[in-house]
């Protein structure tokens, strides 16, 4: 439930334009307890996305409302709602291919080749938004395992700061022109019609897909088991440059050896780790856990 201002109420004037000095406050706000940074140029979005959840509520004041996110268990539910107004939700079905073909065609058979053979890929999607590239990872994986034998469990693990967009992702239910970004050879086995005007991703897919609202800076204190997969695209850029690293440190400690790392061409540069080495070509930016034998 949110939050109603006590001097003022729903339909009431808008709040007044947002000064320098009022701007870093929510900045800071927002950057400590998200890590997002909001440079001045992104003023506007900030401030859009903020008028719009203070209609919402009735408030009319910056300062009112800043002081009532403060306001212990209140505050954090609160919060919770603001944080789905400033968080951007946009992302895609197979939205980055090169990517998506590094695990397919170059990472899996290297993978096999040093594990188990009863031993599960386990897969996390940073920052899956309404769930499309957490599911795209379960067609590739489900789609690949089979094609290789069919014996190989797997499972994803998605992520996200937004509990809207968490609760679209676990219905799985998409319109129908979502349908078009997925490629044809999977749709037979990956999703069914709801209606005319709908899709969802079968049961099947769904299983083998989990949801947790986290943040990427707590990601090393949740309870993630060690990883195979890490594919975390078009979410550092809303970090600070010098913070990027070090989230990128964490990521890196969640690996088993030969696992990879898989972000966005361009999110950062300069970042090594003394673990992993890049792998792939130009069109992709990946990271690959040494092996136990090299580490050695």
């Amino acid at each position: 439930m949110g939050m109603a201002a006590k001097t003022s109420s729903r339909g009431g004037a808008a709040p007044p334009p947002m000064d320098d000095l009022e701007f870093a406050r929510w900045v800071r706000l927002l950057e400590t307890r998200t890590g997002v940074t909001v440079p001045p140029e992104r003023k506007p979005f900030l401030v859009s996305g903020l008028r719009r959840r203070m209609r919402e509520t009735g408030h009319t004041d910056y300062a009112r409302y800043y002081e009532e996110l403060l306001d212990g268990a209140r505050g954090a539910v609160e919060w919770a709602a603001l944080v789905d107004h400033l968080t951007v939700h946009e992302t895609h079905f197979f939205r980055h291919p090169p990517s998506l073909d590094l695990i397919r065609k170059e990472w899996l058979p290297l993978w096999e080749q040093g594990v188990a053979a009863d031993q599960p890929v386990h897969a996390l999607s940073v920052g899956c938004a309404t769930g499309e590239e957490a599911y795209t990872l379960a067609m590739l994986l489900d789609r690949e395992l089979t094609e290789r034998g069919g014996f190989r469990r797997y499972g994803v693990t998605a992520t996200d700061v937004s509990q809207a967009a968490l609760s679209v992702a676990r219905a799985a239910l998409y319109p129908l022109p979502r349908l078009e970004e997925i490629p044809l050879a999977y749709r037979a086995e990956a999703i069914e019609p709801v209606g005319d005007d709908q899709f969802r991703i079968v049961e099947r897919l769904r299983k083998r897909v989990g949801f947790a609202c986290v943040n990427l800076l707590h990601a090393t204190r949740a309870p993630l088991r060690q990883l195979d997969l890490i594919y975390c695209q078009n979410v550092l850029i809303y970090f600070a440059r010098e913070r990027r690293g070090e989230l990128l440190d964490g990521l890196a400690r969640l690996l088993r050896p030969n696992g990879l790392l898989v972000l966005g061409p361009g999110e950062v540069t300069g970042w090594s780790h003394p673990q992993l080495t890049r792998f792939g070509g130009r069109q992709t930016l990946a990271f690959l856990r040494q092996s136990k034998e090299t580490q050695a």
